[in-house]
């Protein structure tokens, strides 16, 4: 499918300076900025909502890939795509009509995305599939940053990769939790195209250089 995209995740930046984490990730030479949002409901915890996203849109031009852990996501799917997102992904558990919201994201002209937690087999995405521009494995319970990869969840990622193959789709398939440059490779060989980071980016010395290598190239 192309080049590993890498999109570090805000979850793990200094919520007292997010513009300047925009910056670093901008500078490191990533290719999305993941936006976390979390309603204290579908998952323990609070983040932010869309006007952080309106807020970090007029001071960057990245590409915006915002992750909806929230309960009825199709009302505030519109205030994200208003804020600026380029890319809106739900939970297959907290939408009963997801084909439906799948439309309604791609109607906006937006990249529409779908995810699962380590709990969902990834066979339940079968029918929605070809309507989906992003289908993102949860490798974690989602919530909380700095937790370690489920390896299990990894062979979701393959099965959707032999799929997205057998049907003919076009659809990334992206995973989120635990990953750095020991648990890359693996999500790679698995068929992976977009590794979200959010902690090990944040805490490398050298950003650039850490996503170069976790694209698996070396850094000069």
């Amino acid at each position: 499918m192309g080049k590993t995209i890498i999109a570090p995740s805000m979850l793990s930046a200094d919520f007292a300076d997010f513009g300047g984490a925009l910056t670093l990730i901008e500078d490191s030479g990533a290719d999305w900025i993941h936006l976390d949002v979390m309603d204290g409901q579908f998952v323990p915890n609070l983040t932010f909502g869309p006007k952080l996203v309106k807020d970090l849109r007029r001071r960057g031009s990245a590409f915006f890939d915002v992750h909806l852990m929230v309960q009825t996501p199709e009302r505030i799917v519109p205030d994200f795509i208003a804020a600026g997102a380029d890319s809106v992904t739900f939970h297959l558990e907290a939408a009963i009509h997801s084909h439906r919201l799948l439309q309604t994201i791609r109607g906006a002209g937006k990249k529409a995305g779908i995810s699962i937690v380590p709990s969902t087999p990834a066979a339940t995405l079968s029918e929605v599939l070809p309507y989906a521009d992003l289908v993102l494995v949860m490798t974690v319970n989602p919530g909380f940053g700095g937790q370690e990869l489920i390896p299990e969840c990894l062979e979701k990622a393959r099965t959707l990769s032999d799929e997205r193959k057998k049907r003919g789709l076009n659809f990334l398939i992206s995973v989120d939790g635990g990953i750095h440059e020991e648990t890359a490779p693996a999500a790679i060989a698995c068929g992976v195209d977009v590794l979200v980071t959010g902690s090990a980016f944040f805490d490398a010395p050298d950003k650039k250089a850490f996503v170069q290598r976790l694209r698996g190239k070396d850094y000069l």
